[in-house]
Formats: structure tokens, C-alpha cells, sequence
């Protein structure tokens, strides 16, 4: 059959959870909604995908989702609604333990995922520079010059400026 084909190369700095929702949101807006199983199916598997991304997942949330696949799989009409449960399906069969990761531990392996992450200062390696305080947007970051400083996590929006502006990798995330 004619067609496109394509190569994605990954690493472990890739969410698997992450890498199947992108592509279903692909699906999502693409399906011509002519059939349920396409139409709606691939809208709930986005939202389990969403929910597991965000924090909120359950165990049964990960049986769901192969359930509603297979059932995609076997009743949409067109090769979209049939081939969109892949990027899930493959990434269970082959990472499963991301799934675990989200679900169980409540954090992103890769470190993608916003809303899992948190960040801290290793008070060993901060110099008390202050060039993270005074880069973070939000002022979560507070401590005196030349001590360790500390991140508050209810006012950290997990940009990143402060891991960008750190000379000395004392910010940790995970």
C-alpha cells in the first residue's frame, strides 16, 4: 500500500504516557466522527491518557484503556479509527512501567510531565548565588546569599528557569 512512513527516534528523556497522547490528540481531531468507536472512543482514551498525565490515574484507568482499544481496533469503519489505539497499545506492550510510574508513584519518569514534576535544591551543591531567586518569575525561590536556598512548591510553576540558570546543578528535578 501506498502511504508515508516515518522514523521517530526517542530517548529516556521522552514520556512514552506522553509520546501516545500526542498522538491521539492527533487522532482525535482528525476523525470524521461518522462512527462511535472512532468518534468518541478516541476522545475517552484521550481523557484517560489525560488523567493518568495529570496525576489522577488509577490502576483500573490502564485496564481501561486496553480495553477500549481492542474495542476501537475491531469496530471503527476507516484505517484511522482502526490503527488509532497503536501508539497506546504499543506503549503498554513495551513500557508498561511508565504507566506503573504515573498511576502508582505519582511522578514522570522522563520528567515531561508538568503536572508530576517538582523541583528542588540540593542544599550541598547550592552556592547561594541567588541567581535562580532572582530568575524564577514567580518568586519561589527564597534564601540569603551565600546559603542554601529552598524552593517553595505551592508557588513553583515548573518552568524550568531555575534548572536553566543554575551554574551549579543544585536543582533537582524530578
Amino acid at each position: 500500500m501506498m502511504g508515508s512512513g516515518g522514523l521517530i527516534v526517542m530517548d529516556e528523556t521522552d514520556c512514552m504516557v506522553d509520546i501516545a497522547k500526542f498522538f491521539l490528540e492527533f487522532t482525535v481531531d482528525e476523525s470524521c466522527g461518522k462512527c462511535t468507536p472512532c468518534r468518541t472512543g478516541t476522545m475517552r482514551l484521550l481523557e484517560l491518557l489525560e488523567k493518568i498525565t495529570s496525576g489522577n490515574g488509577e490502576m483500573e484507568d490502564i485496564d481501561r484503556l486496553e480495553e477500549l482499544c481492542d474495542y476501537i481496533k475491531s469496530a471503527s469503519l476507516c484505517g484511522l479509527g482502526q490503527t488509532a489505539p497503536n501508539p497506546v497499545l504499543s506503549t503498554l506492550r513495551y513500557f508498561r512501567d511508565e504507566y506503573v510510574a504515573h498511576v502508582k508513584e505519582k511522578r514522570c519518569p522522563a520528567g515531561v510531565c508538568k503536572k508530576l514534576l517538582s523541583f528542588s535544591i540540593e542544599a550541598d551543591k547550592c552556592k547561594g548565588c541567588t541567581a535562580c531567586a532572582r530568575k524564577c518569575p514567580v518568586g519561589a525561590i527564597s534564601g540569603k546569599v551565600r546559603e542554601a536556598h529552598t524552593i517553595d512548591t505551592s508557588k513553583c510553576i515548573k518552568c524550568g528557569a531555575c534548572i536553566a540558570t543554575c551554574k551549579f546543578g543544585a536543582i533537582k528535578k524530578g
